[in-house]
């Protein structure tokens, strides 16, 4: 998988860069904290950090083809730009992307196309997105999650469905949390 992040950044500046510079920031600030975490991903580090690069370019304007963003993301990685398909996995299924797609009614089409990764490697994507401000700064998942909620409106579509993730996206944090804190009480 060497280069896999080589590959990652440009795509994803190269679409949302210049249409959408908030997106970018916000794309490139969950690649760090994907960096952050590499001691409890191992072998998969590169593979997080490429898929959290790119996990929002569902809403580039030339890919955005059903208004849900990880579905448009994940079919261009998959049938433009032949991803590596554990990339497209985590690019559809992030942030509790299914309920968001239950939401929509695009919950079957979401888990037939593609399949979910490990529970740990989904747990850190939502980890680094929801613990990263629309500007791609540090911020914690109660305060992503009300910034959200605010954006787009408590009665809208994505206002209900990020206050139903809410309990998930913690529990996704903690866990993520946890195996940091238990790496660093490994001994060297």
């Amino acid at each position: 998988m060497t280069g896999l992040t080589e590959w990652a950044y440009p795509l994803a500046e190269s679409l949302l860069a210049d249409p959408l510079p908030r997106r970018w920031r916000h794309s490139v600030g969950v690649a760090e904290r994907a960096r952050s975490i590499a001691p409890i991903l191992g072998a998969d580090a590169e593979l997080l950090e490429a898929a959290a690069v790119l996990h929002d370019i569902g809403y580039a304007p030339d890919l955005a083809k059903t208004g849900f963003h990880p579905l448009d993301g994940a079919r261009y990685l998959r049938d433009v730009a032949d991803a590596d398909a554990r990339v497209v996995h985590l690019v559809a299924h992030h942030s509790c992307s299914w309920m968001e797609a239950d939401a929509r009614g695009l919950r079957e089409e979401l888990e037939a196309e593609f399949r979910r990764e490990s529970a740990e490697l989904n747990d850190a994507l939502c980890y680094c997105d929801m613990n990263t401000t629309p500007d791609g700064t540090p911020t914690n998942p109660v305060d992503r999650v009300n910034e959200i909620a605010g954006r787009y409106g408590p009665d809208s579509l994505i206002g209900t469905f990020i206050r139903r993730a809410e309990p998930e996206i913690l529990a996704s944090t903690s866990r993520v949390l946890e195996r940091v804190a238990a790496v660093k009480r490994q001994p060297m």
